[in-house]
């Protein structure tokens, strides 16, 4: 059995890899092999993400995916995430969150097949639970930030967040020497999002 730990921040600001010791020692603690990290600084909103998707392809069937918790794997819509859970269900891979222990038995293959597949009907529901109060959260974080907006504008007191111009610069300045994007990601920890703007603003 294989675990595939997957890492994920919203924005290029905040840290990918701050569960990383605590996904390592989970995986140590129970004689598991990590067969590869998987950090990715995209928002758990959308559906596409790259380094998510290289993980499911990468993935053997019996494969673990090992998260902090469900939040970090979906914050999806209830439509994107029933597309997730097939794509999921068609590797043949199983989910095992930190913040969701009745998943941890999903991390050993000493099971009974009983056992196994009542932990597994339990877990589904539980993921679609934590799935569902995930995007909640999202949503009402969203509307209290728009609202805050709004009053702010109204006051005449809004500020839009702060660009990291020098950042930018040397990303733009990357790309005009030729620098692929996955080694300008690599340098400055960006996202994929955060690069196409830049260049599209670079061509403009």
């Amino acid at each position: 059995m294989l675990v595939r730990p997957y890492l994920r921040a919203s924005t290029d600001d905040q840290d990918a890899g701050r569960a990383r010791d605590q996904l390592k020692a989970f995986a140590a603690e129970r004689g598991l092999k990590v067969a590869a990290w998987y950090n990715e600084n995209e928002s758990g909103t959308k559906l596409q993400r790259p380094e998510l998707f290289r993980l499911l392809a990468d993935s053997q069937p019996g494969d673990v995916i090992l998260i902090e918790q469900v939040d970090r794997l979906s914050r999806l819509t209830a439509a994107d995430w029933e597309k997730l859970k097939a794509e999921i269900a068609a590797r043949h891979v199983r989910v095992v969150a930190l913040d969701l222990p009745t998943s941890w038995m999903m991390a050993t293959a000493n099971a009974d097949p009983f056992t196994s597949r009542m932990f597994e009907a339990i877990n589904g529901m539980l993921l679609d639970m934590l799935a569902a109060i995930g995007r909640k959260d999202y949503d009402d974080r969203r509307r209290r930030q728009a609202q805050g907006q709004a009053r702010a504008k109204a006051e005449g007191v809004y500020r839009g967040r702060k660009e990291d111009v020098k950042r930018n610069a040397g990303i733009v300045t990357m790309l005009a020497d030729g620098k692929s994007w996955s080694a300008i990601q690599d340098v400055t920890g960006c996202s994929r999002a955060t690069i196409a703007k830049l260049a599209k603003r670079a061509a403009a």
